[in-house]
């Protein structure tokens, strides 16, 4: 078992991995509006895998900046999984990254679109694909949004560590 004193957190486990590996991250942020990306870019070391990201808290900026199609936005909304996706793509390709992450959803305190409260959608994208997970995050705005950015970022240890073990 390891010290919680000395433990690494995740995103020191996420540069450690993406470093690991030789790859590089960038991400798409709505509802987290630059969090994620920040809180690796607190991780030294960060420099070497972290490539840049996008907020994109704005519905329009979905599309502008990060590539989103205005037929997804039109027929899916902001908050979606199909966004998602294309953020995710759109922030690994935009960005020049090996992997792109988006987080897209609704910290409320009310409902978007009949979205509830919580609802968010992490997409990753990477070389063997992109795939999308649906979040029921529980607790206030700033639960939200630390929750969301903590899912994202152990789902991305998962996917790089699974990519290097192929």
């Amino acid at each position: 078992m390891r010290d919680p004193l000395t433990a690494a957190t995740p995103a020191e486990e996420l540069v450690a991995a993406l470093i690991a590996a030789g790859e590089t991250v960038a991400t798409a942020e709505s509802l987290t509006a630059g969090l994620l990306a920040a809180t690796m870019a607190g991780v030294p070391g960060a420099s070497n895998v972290l490539r840049g990201g996008l907020v994109v808290y704005a519905t329009d900026l979905k599309g502008t900046l990060a590539g989103v199609s205005e037929q997804v936005l039109a027929a899916h909304g902001p908050v979606s999984a199909a966004t998602a996706e294309q953020l995710a793509v759109g922030a690994r390709t935009r960005c020049g990254s090996d992997w792109g992450v988006s987080l897209t959803g609704v910290a409320g305190p009310d409902e978007q679109d009949g979205h509830p409260v919580g609802t968010v959608y992490l997409g990753i994208a990477g070389t063997s694909g992109t795939e999308v997970v649906r979040l029921a995050l529980a607790g206030d705005r700033w639960e939200i949004r630390l929750g969301a950015v903590d899912s994202a970022v152990r789902e991305l240890i998962r996917r790089v560590e699974g990519d290097r073990s192929r």
